[in-house]
């Protein structure tokens, strides 16, 4: 089942490789010029019209070549049309043009095969070079410090300090956080919800979880597969996916990690359950079979939390700091991230909130060592300059509660490196596993894709490349950019 805001991606991707207006598509498919906007603002729809715009972009994604005839009017092409299915023209017709067809390409061998590859590519889900990545570089802790710096610009109010993050990961940036604000707040509840798609992440992500409610009892942890627009309330806009919530409460039991590592372990199943995913047909993107909100508290502080404790409905929670760390591919237009992502979360904070986004965005070592293979290729089109521009475009007036500000190069931009120990940079015998890491982190944040990757291997001269990289730069390190929306008070 799709969620609004996944209908609506759909739509557009397909609006603007047909170029079409959001009203003829809706004209097109269903006979209504309105439907976009009203999805758009928010209203209802049925589960039967929305099987209707799948089954609609599913026969149009693409043209088959196996219906398509050229049209011919003395001698001169006319037009490229999808044959008619009936036998038969009308006289008119006939008269007005001559239709040839034109021959059918050969059908692949392996047609499954074929569809599997065309499938859009989803670079962030590659797995392992993701794992790579994380554990030969310390990006998760040099995000880390930079949202530590955001919170000397927060006062959390009563009943509970809340935060949402709008991509767990695997937790590592999250339990860092936590552990600060269990410093600078030790006494103050926290209430804090993760937005993840991976069940693999979630999996991850808990084992991190065990020692923060032990430490800080007054937690409440809220993961959820709900997307960027719907995720802040707990609850998704359409009424049929909402009736289909798959809503738990998790009491840990006990006094210690012991106990709690024990309860979850126990509980992965339920977790697997209520993370199972399906691939959109048009984006190729990941999305969850079942809206799944799991809210996990320690049963021991149930009474001093029930005012904090979400139930199912729609929330009226408002958040004093949002963290949106690299929630987008960094190739996506600006007005998409703009629109789907950063203008929901902006609407989600709470007066003197803050959102901090952070990027990548080249410039570094990483780019220059990718570049000698790929010179053309810009792999961060969008800066934040881009975003903010969009997002007071879509906000209007709107924009006016909120402080929407650029902030220079020096503060906006911080970087992070690669691990490696100064004994193995500045010769030419730096070991292989070393260039293999730097070459593995140099495609992983400049997104390219496996095909692009193993036309350029199979000679080895790569791993040279990469080794002069290093040795002219001292190592390898990356520039990721932030920029900050907060609300006024």
């Amino acid at each position: 089942m799709s969620t609004i805001d996944d209908l609506l991606g759909d739509i557009d991707q397909f609006c603007r490789k047909q170029k079409i207006s959001r009203s003829t598509f809706g004209l097109r498919a269903i006979n209504d010029g309105k439907l976009v906007n009203r999805l758009i603002d928010g209203k209802g729809i049925t589960l039967k019209t929305i099987n209707r715009i799948e089954q609609y972009l599913d026969d149009h994604n693409e043209l088959s070549t196996d219906s398509l005839e050229v049209v011919e009017n003395g001698g001169k092409i006319m037009a490229l049309t999808k044959a008619k299915s009936s036998k038969t023209t009308t006289k008119t017709n006939k008269a007005a043009a001559k239709k040839v067809k034109v021959a059918p390409a050969k059908k692949p061998k392996n047609k499954k095969k074929e569809d599997k590859d065309s499938r859009p590519f989803r670079f962030y889900d590659n797995r392992q070079n993701y794992l790579a990545f994380i554990n030969t570089c310390n990006e998760k802790s040099a995000i880390s410090q930079r949202i530590v710096k955001e919170f000397q610009y927060i006062q959390p109010t009563a009943p509970a300090f809340r935060m949402f993050d709008a991509g767990m990961g695997d937790a590592t940036v999250l339990s860092n956080i936590m552990r600060f604000l269990h410093h600078k707040h030790p006494t103050v509840p926290h209430f804090i919800v993760a937005k993840e798609i991976s069940m693999e992440d979630v999996r991850i992500g808990l084992d991190k979880m065990i020692d923060r409610f032990s430490e800080h009892p007054s937690t409440i942890l809220v993961l959820t597969n709900l997307n960027y627009a719907e995720a802040p309330k707990l609850m998704p806009r359409d009424v049929l996916t909402a009736n289909a919530m798959n809503w738990r409460e998790i009491k840990l039991e006990g006094t210690h990690a012991y106990n709690y590592r024990e309860q979850l372990e126990s509980m992965h199943d339920i977790f697997a359950e209520g993370w199972e995913t399906q691939t959109s047909k048009i984006s190729g993107n990941p999305v969850f079979k079942r809206p799944s909100v799991f809210v996990i508290y320690r049963e021991d502080h149930e009474i001093l939390l029930d005012n904090v404790i979400p139930r199912p409905g729609i929330q009226s929670w408002e958040y004093d700091f949002i963290l949106a760390s690299q929630p987008w591919r960094s190739t996506t237009s600006a007005q998409f991230k703009a629109d789907r992502i950063v203008v929901p979360l902006t609407r989600a904070l709470a007066p003197g909130g803050r959102l901090l986004a952070i990027q990548s965005c080249g410039k570094d070592p990483a780019q220059e060592l990718i570049r000698q293979y790929w010179p053309d290729y810009n792999p961060f089109p969008v800066t934040r300059h881009h975003i903010l521009k969009e997002v007071k475009k879509i906000m209007g007036r709107e924009a006016r509660d909120y402080n929407i500000k650029e902030m220079s190069d020096a503060r906006a931009m911080f970087k992070y490196r690669m691990h490696a120990l100064p004994s193995e940079i500045g010769g030419a015998n730096i070991g292989t596993s070393t260039l293999f890491a730097a070459w593995n982190a140099a495609v992983y944040v400049n997104q390219i894709e496996d095909e692009r990757v193993e036309q350029v291997i199979h000679d080895g001269t790569y791993l040279e490349k990469t080794s002069k990289v290093l040795n002219k730069h001292g190592g390898l390190w990356f520039n990721d950019e932030t920029f900050v929306i907060s609300r006024g008070k």
